[in-house]
């Protein structure tokens, strides 16, 4: 099992709006950024991510979802009423990839990036690398386990499959 983090603004589509999701379950379309897609497609059946709120009061990690389609190509990139259509891409070699995410468990209180920063063991988690802007990157095991102990999650719960 790996591990990642996701971005979305809350005002775009919160935690709670994927947990509300029908299954809970949603398509992470939209990323338009080549290291970003590329993690996307390194993504595997049963990883779990983090869900984090940027751009948001405070940006904090809120909850955890679980990979439960892996990559395939992002529909949105075809769509020419799409805000993310790319003219550029083609049906037989798509530029864009998308997963679907779950909604596994919303931390009994956000983890803010604040509170993030300083933390022993979290010094080189990308999300606290300076200029990091990602909307999709890796998290080793060592800073998944040290994140859900300050959520109050337990590594049960983190960790199922």
């Amino acid at each position: 099992m790996k591990y990642w983090l996701v971005k979305s603004e809350p005002s775009s589509f919160s935690y709670d709006d994927l947990a509300n999701a029908p299954e809970r379950t949603t398509s992470w379309e939209g990323v338009r950024n080549y290291a970003a897609r590329n993690f996307l497609r390194a993504m595997t059946r049963g990883d779990r991510v983090f869900y984090y709120h940027s751009n948001a009061e405070p940006n904090a990690i809120v909850g955890i979802a679980e990979v439960v389609r892996e990559a395939y190509p992002d529909a949105s990139q075809f769509d020419r009423k799409s805000g993310m259509h790319d003219p550029k891409s083609k049906r037989d070699s798509p530029t864009w990839s998308t997963v679907d995410l779950t909604a596994v468990t919303a931390f009994p209180r956000p983890v803010t990036l604040t509170e993030l920063r300083g933390v022993p063991g979290l010094e080189k988690m990308e999300l606290l690398r300076k200029g990091s802007r990602l909307s999709v990157m890796p998290v080793s095991a060592g800073e998944w386990r040290i994140v859900c102990k300050l959520a109050g999650v337990s590594a049960a719960i983190s960790d199922a499959g």
